[in-house]
């Protein structure tokens, strides 16, 4: 990171020139910040406290939440802040660190969205294996990689990017400190390796979208030869959900990073950036809880007894 002197800070996108349309955005975000903290903090709370839901679906479900709390606060908090302040400023230091968060809890969570698709693969296609094929260890090993591959990754990411000399300014058209953008502001054909790097990591992602696509046509067929008609509604009420997350988080995600420069602009950029790192963080808890009945009763559970402890 061998320009961190000649740049002190960056000035991020702001959203709106008029201070009542920067306090009406940070009152947006803060709604939005403060649902996807109470969604997935009841998520996480109820996994933990209740026993039945110590299975491996939840046990991913618990890490999907834990990853979804840390994605939002990486980017959402600062924005909040320049709007509440009416300033555009983050440190060098504190994009580097953004960037290096925002790999790697996104890195992980799609890893997480793919094993969560193999686990329902197995539960539903070979269920007479879930216990051989899904055991604590074989989680515990699959989660601890899936977190190591997003720590290289992030690295990687960062080094490759902070290492670019930049002299086009320090404005970055996003509310946060994203990748495309400030390669925008490097004047060196070195930054070509990062913009490789990103191409190569889409067409990994869209390798792991393949084989989560895969896995659930398996997993729909399997559900179509179900005689229950219950079990066929559970089966789908379960994985539809998780399908669509993972197609908002991937097309959206693809979408910002390989668009056109001849569309660009800067509230598309926005709004892209918001589907794919705010949204889907809201939306988790919501959509794995509200056909779940099992993770809805323990979500009363813990409701009531926070209600009866505030009375």
């Amino acid at each position: 990171m061998s320009n961190s002197s000649s740049i002190t800070e960056f000035l991020l996108l702001p959203f709106a020139d008029t201070r009542e349309l920067q306090l009406l955005h940070f009152m947006l975000f803060l709604g939005i910040y403060l649902a996807a903290l109470l969604g997935n903090g009841l998520i996480l709370t109820a996994i933990a406290c209740d026993q039945r839901l110590h299975t491996p679906m939840y046990f991913f479900l618990l890490n999907l939440a834990l990853l979804d709390l840390g994605c939002i606060s990486t980017t959402v908090p600062k924005a909040m802040a320049n709007s509440l302040w009416d300033t555009r400023a983050i440190s060098y230091a504190g994009c580097a660190a953004q960037v290096f968060f925002f790999f790697l809890l996104f890195s992980v969570e799609y890893c997480l969205l793919t094993i969560m698709s193999y686990d329902r693969y197995v539960a539903i296609c070979k269920p007479l294996h879930y216990g051989t094929l899904l055991g604590s260890r074989a989680c515990a090993q699959m989660t601890a990689a899936a977190w190591g591959s997003g720590v290289l990754y992030a690295l990687l990411h960062t080094a490759n990017t902070f290492s670019l000399p930049f002299c086009r300014g320090r404005v970055i058209d996003q509310f946060f400190c994203e990748v495309p953008q400030i390669l925008k502001l490097s004047c060196s054909d070195s930054h070509l390796s990062e913009i490789r790097l990103l191409t190569f990591s889409v067409f990994v992602f869209l390798g792991c979208f393949v084989y989560i696509v895969l896995s659930y046509v398996q997993i729909f067929r399997a559900v179509l030869r179900m005689p229950s008609e219950r079990g066929r509604h559970k089966a789908f009420s379960t994985c539809l959900p998780h399908l669509f997350v993972v197609s908002l988080f991937i097309s959206t995600g693809i979408f910002s990073y390989l668009k056109p420069t001849s569309i660009s602009s800067p509230s598309l950029n926005l709004a892209v950036a918001v589907l794919y790192s705010v949204l889907p963080q809201v939306l988790n808890p919501l959509i794995y809880s509200m056909r779940n009945q099992e993770l809805k009763e323990a979500i009363r559970k813990v409701m009531s007894w926070m209600f009866s402890r505030m009375c």
